[in-house]
């Protein structure tokens, strides 16, 4: 049903009303406007369309039926692009510095396009992993009634009878390297591994933040399921459209839906689905947005209250599309909901609370994905939060999959991703040591660049459950082993992980949730006079203009002050 608005009161009047804005109509008239389209709402339709990567092909087709439905509800749509950096193209090298930074521009973008144009609602398409976090913070901080919709993943490969993901091929890297598969055979896996479009196929940053959107009320229920190919996918984008127009209508917007027991819904997915560690970063980032303080150690509480019952890869069996195949996060949510882990008061963009667009889901019993509350896989979350010693203000590590939560051991230190990799490679390293990797964190690397080549080559190798891996930079979602990321203070303000030395004992147990080094406070304190900041390549530049405004991994590696600063949102302009 298409509503009628007055516009009086919508931002687009600065555009589109009153005899000044006629050279702005005229513009308007240039692109096929009709008087009566001029005089709707004008709704964003921003999507990450580009051809980097397979997560960000479809877009451009979804935005069209997107556009479909904000017509049906009466708003005049308005297609624009955003940039992606992809962190499969980008992983293992100089590239992926600019990932992280790449959310903060998506966001910055997302805002400026629609302040400058005077746009009242927003419809945001992602596909890869910063997309989706970078939509959702945009959203929360124009505060104009928005609608998430995510592209959808990709189709699994299949390689020898078993369905594979990129994962695996990052891992044939360290096979390959340790003599284990051909060229030949390492040629063949990569040629399968992904067949379709659509983001990385596991539990990994994409369908994390994926299942996100839906618990936090971003997006529509059921709307991140089916896989970028399936055509499905247009009607719940064409009901986006529609959805947006109806949040309008009813003025509600992204800080209603927002809100801290909706973060806490959002956490409460990712630790029962064992879901991306670097939901630790963009969680407290949205709250940012909306002015909630929802910091990495407030996140990592509700992943120790909350049972992880999802047996989804990199830690478990299953892809994105088997739990589609059953469900998709609804049945997550479900089970979290009836079992007392999920607020179900909280409203979303259905206009409805998320306990009533739960109220028809029936938890499936013959399936093995997700198991019930009651037999979960284990009683706490896939991810946990870790303090101590050597990372005071927090740090974060995977569990999902593993077994022995427990290891000391001595350091073996590096200060680049590249100087670890190449010694990775070389086998110049030991069972029982722990590989640190520092000054890749926000300010140091700067952008704070993942590690997966890295974890994934030690695990090619066969040494994944032999050694423990530590740094101030990021994990992909597709890390899986002893891998502990965030650590903060960061090494490039002098974080403790900047001080130590070879052979110095750490210690990691992800059941106290605790990272300590075993020297005195004293020792600590003597290595930090003698420590001297290092000075990073990137002297100017976007890199250069993120490491000096970007604040600490435990609090989101933010960049501007958020909502509390605020004198006015721009939705009430």
């Amino acid at each position: 049903m298409a509503h009628h608005f007055d516009k009086s009161r919508l931002p687009s009047r600065h555009t589109t009303v009153g005899p000044e804005r006629a050279p702005h109509r005229s513009f308007l008239y240039a692109m096929g406007l009709t008087d009566a389209e001029i005089a709707q709402p004008f709704v964003g339709v921003a999507t990450c369309w580009n051809e980097a990567a397979p997560c960000n092909i479809t877009l451009s087709r979804q935005a069209q039926a997107v556009k479909l439905g904000v017509k049906a509800g009466g708003g005049t749509p308005r297609e624009f692009t955003t940039i992606t950096v992809t962190d499969g193209i980008a992983m293992g090298h100089q590239g992926m510095k600019s990932s992280l930074v790449s959310r903060e521009v998506i966001a910055d973008s997302v805002e400026l396009t629609m302040r400058g144009h005077c746009y009242d609602a927003l419809v945001g398409l992602a596909g890869c992993d910063k997309s989706l976090p970078g939509m959702m913070m945009a959203m929360v901080r124009l505060n104009v009634p928005s609608v998430f919709i995510y592209g959808g993943t990709i189709l699994p490969g299949r390689f020898r009878g078993k369905d594979v993901t990129v994962q695996d091929v990052y891992e044939a890297v360290g096979s390959y390297q340790a003599g284990q598969i051909s060229e030949d055979e390492l040629h063949a896996l990569e040629c399968v591994a992904c067949p379709s479009a659509g983001s990385c196929g596991g539990q990994f940053t994409a369908n994390t933040m994926a299942c996100v959107s839906e618990a936090l009320g971003l997006a529509l229920p059921g709307s991140t399921g089916a896989p970028a190919p399936y055509e499905s996918r247009d009607a719940f984008a064409e009901a986006s459209g529609k959805a947006v127009m109806n949040l309008l209508a009813r003025d509600l917007r992204p800080r209603d839906i927002v809100t801290r027991k909706a973060l806490e819904n959002a956490a409460a997915v990712v630790a029962a689905s064992g879901g991306s560690t670097n939901v630790a970063l963009h969680l407290p980032a949205i709250a940012h947005e909306a002015g909630i303080d929802f910091d990495l150690n407030a996140v990592a509480e509700i992943f120790k209250r909350t049972p992880y019952i999802a047996d989804l890869k990199p830690g478990g069996r299953y892809l994105a599309k088997d739990l589609f195949e059953i469900g998709g996060v609804s049945v997550i949510l479900k089970a979290l909901l009836d079992g007392g882990y999920l607020h179900g008061d909280c409203i979303t963009v259905t206009g409805k609370m998320i306990a009533e667009n739960l109220a028809d889901v029936v938890f499936p019993t013959n399936q093995d994905i997700v198991r019930p509350i009651s037999d979960p896989i284990t009683t706490t979350g896939g991810v946990v939060g870790l303090r101590g010693t050597l990372a005071p203000e927090g740090a974060i590590v995977k569990v999902a999959g593993m077994t022995d939560l427990k290891f000391r051991g001595p350091a073996r230190c590096f200060a680049s991703e590249e100087a670890a990799f190449d010694a990775v490679q070389k086998r110049e390293y030991k069972p029982g040591e722990v590989i640190v990797i520092r000054y890749e964190g926000p300010k140091g690397g700067p952008g704070m660049r993942e590690m997966l080549a890295t974890t994934a080559a030690i695990y090619g190798q066969g040494m994944g459950d032999k050694v423990a891996l530590i740094t101030d930079g990021r994990f992909s979602g597709a890390t899986r082993g002893f891998c502990v990321g965030h650590v903060g203070p960061e090494a490039a303000v002098g974080g403790p992980i900047a001080l130590l030395k070879d052979g110095d004992i750490i210690t990691i147990d992800a059941e106290l949730g605790t990272l300590d080094v075993e020297f005195s406070a004293e020792e600590l304190e003597a290595r930090r006079k003698e420590w001297r900041p290092r000075r990073h390549d990137f002297q100017s530049g976007a890199l250069w203009k993120f490491a000096q405004t970007v604040g600490p991994a435990a609090k989101g590696a933010v960049t501007h002050p958020g909502a509390t600063a605020e004198t006015h949102t721009y939705a009430d302009i």
